[in-house]
């Protein structure tokens, strides 16, 4: 499926993933323990999926399609929210498990670096009577939250997705999205579903992680041996492209004044893939993901700015 990398004009990008609430707490300097810190709070629509779903319908994927799970608490509030963004949302209510939650804890002191509480909740219930091969009907890229990887019946939806496109001949990418779950499911337990993707969109972090490797152009190179594309978001340093064990290529970072960096990889990666569905190469796709990331980290919240985003 490796020729999927460039493919798919004119299509429908599909992400299946997380749909939380993010209640953000902006606050500068140590927290008090004990006592009370003073914060400037927001509750803003979030999810990795679900902000990298946005980022491309923002950066111009005329059909972006949403797979994701909710619980009855909001599931009002987040359909509204994904419709104002551009997004078509297939929401799942579950009657058992509230919407998820994460806490955001931001250090207007620092440099906008933040400490995540989570619950998934409903999120990561997601499971394979949630999935219908129709989905992927008009589809030409599946993109896959790795979220989905760390509970059991998430994990068996992304396997029966993956599948699913596989015999379609859709190219699948999937960000790992967090550094600290990879290490409790296990790499080689990572490693064994990535042997099945088109795109891998790692962190700088969760590349070295991946490969046991300290450089990330190391790490990049090493992990596109398995995955014919990998990404390597670098923040500050822009983005690593490799391809099928060769030396990546370095793709500046655009300059940005951090106000709130939550999102910002999912806003590379939203960017990355509508670029990708337009016809661009990887190159140019990335230093696109790069535009999107400074422009997230501008502004508070996991989503691009749109018209009437009101409550």
């Amino acid at each position: 499926m490796g020729q999927g990398v460039t493919a798919g004009r004119n299509g429908a990008l599909l992400v299946v993933g997380d749909v939380v609430t993010d209640v953000i707490a902006r606050h500068r300097g140590p927290l008090a323990a004990g006592t009370d810190t003073a914060a400037v709070i927001r509750r803003l629509p979030g999810g990795a999926g679900a902000n990298v779903a946005c980022w491309a319908a923002h950066a111009g994927c005329a059909d972006v399609r949403l797979l994701g799970r909710v619980g009855t608490d909001a599931v009002a509030w987040h359909e509204r929210k994904l419709v104002a963004a551009g997004v078509r949302p297939r929401l799942v209510v579950d009657r058992e498990a509230a919407t998820g939650t994460v806490i955001c804890l931001v250090d207007t002191g620092a440099a906008a670096e933040r400490t995540f509480l989570t619950d998934s909740g409903a999120s990561l219930r997601l499971g394979p009577a949630d999935w219908s091969d129709a989905l992927l009907d008009g589809v030409a890229r599946l993109h896959l939250s790795g979220y989905l990887l760390f509970t059991g019946s998430s994990r068996e939806l992304a396997e029966t997705a993956l599948a699913a496109a596989r015999a379609r001949g859709v190219p699948v990418s999937l960000d790992p999205a967090s550094a600290g779950f990879l290490v409790e499911l296990g790499v080689e337990r990572f490693l064994a579903f990535a042997e099945g993707l088109d795109v891998l969109l790692p962190s700088r972090d969760e590349a070295c992680l991946l490969t046991g490797l300290p450089d990330p152009a190391d790490a990049a190179a090493k992990l596109s041996r398995l995955v014919p594309l990998v990404v390597a978001k670098a923040g500050a340093e822009g983005a690593l492209v490799a391809r099928s064990g060769a030396a990546p290529a370095r793709v500046p970072a655009v300059p940005a004044d951090p106000w709130d960096t939550t999102g910002a990889g999912d806003a590379f990666t939203g960017a990355f893939l509508a670029a990708l569905l337009a016809g661009a190469a990887p190159e140019e796709a990335a230093a696109r993901g790069c535009r999107a990331g400074a422009e997230a980290v501008g502004q508070v919240g996991g989503r691009p700015p749109h018209p009437g985003d009101g409550g």
